[in-house]
């Protein structure tokens, strides 16, 4: 009997997608042996209800095609759900895909999504809302606002748009004044940013910024301890040369809670990419091992 396989397609995602897409993955699902469902979705309401949708007909697999934000977005709804998801890289940067061992190339994904092995992955929370890369405050979501901003009115590209936006939040530079509970441990700081990930990513070495496991059950937390804009600077070229574990004014734990409590009635928090605003405190946990996904036989032998 072959695989029931129902595919979410992001329009909007990377340089776009369309119905020439979706033939030639009508056309791998096919050869592939796989009876699949592919629909095209255009903005998040679309997505959300194709997932219901799809979740209704009870499909072997439910598969997101696009960025990290739509794999994310479906994610949230297979959590905990027997159905595992199967991931098209369509995105501009693929950050889950990468570091889940996701094939890049069309025909290897969809193969994995066939064929593969269902590996349970973890997911993590602030205040209910689920993300499967990292979430952050202070000046990462003050510069996506700005950058939606700014190719909503002045129809800017993502990249030039990233770029003003990032130059107007560093010319701001507003701190945040938090109380950081790690795991019932208390810590008082005055950030220009917070960043929580799912599961640890590295901060040093030529992969900074990867995961190399996504399966420990553990939230890791990066914070930079008061800098001004000459030190945050010293701390993005350490960054780049792969040294940022080294730097004094930066710390870096791990925990399975984090609660983040501040003055403010409302704070900008960013979960893979989506801006939102929460009151506080904010309320990180990890859900171990809560999604099923597809990857390769060969994906991660030494990690997940």
């Amino acid at each position: 009997m072959s695989r029931r396989v129902s595919v979410i397609v992001n329009a909007g995602s990377g340089l776009g997608n369309d119905s020439a897409l979706i033939e030639r993955l009508r056309a791998l699902f096919d050869a592939a042996g796989a009876n699949a469902d592919i629909r095209l979705a255009r903005g998040a309401a679309e997505i959300r209800t194709a997932v219901e949708a799809a979740l209704a007909r009870a499909p072997d697999v439910i598969v997101a095609g696009g960025g990290d934000g739509t794999v994310s977005s479906i994610a949230s709804a297979l959590a905990g759900s027997p159905v595992p998801l199967g991931v098209l890289a369509l995105g501009t940067l693929n950050h889950f895909a990468r570091d889940a061992g996701v094939p890049a190339d069309l025909e290897s994904a969809v193969q994995t999504i066939v064929d593969g092995r269902r590996v349970e992955v973890d997911i993590a929370e602030v205040n209910g809302r689920v993300f499967i890369n990292n979430s952050g405050l202070g000046l990462y979501p003050d510069i996506v606002r700005h950058r939606e901003r700014q190719q909503r009115r002045l129809g800017r590209g993502k990249w030039p748009a990233f770029f003003w936006a990032a130059l107007a939040a560093l010319r701001r530079y507003p701190f945040l004044h938090v109380r950081l509970v790690v795991d019932g441990k208390d810590r008082v700081r005055r950030t220009p940013f917070v960043f929580i990930g799912n599961n640890e990513y590295r901060m040093d070495g030529f992969a900074i910024g990867e995961r190399t496991v996504l399966d420990r059950g553990r939230l890791s937390l990066y914070v930079a301890q008061r800098p001004g804009r000459l030190k945050l600077l010293m701390l993005a070229l350490r960054a780049l040369t792969g040294r940022l574990r080294q730097a004094r004014d930066f710390d870096a734990m791990g925990a399975t809670e984090i609660v983040i409590e501040s003055r403010r009635k409302r704070l900008h928090v960013s979960a893979d990419g989506e801006v939102t605003s929460m009151t506080p405190p904010l309320r990180y946990r990890i859900r171990p091992r809560a999604l099923a996904v597809m990857l390769p036989d060969r994906a991660r032998e030494s990690g997940i």
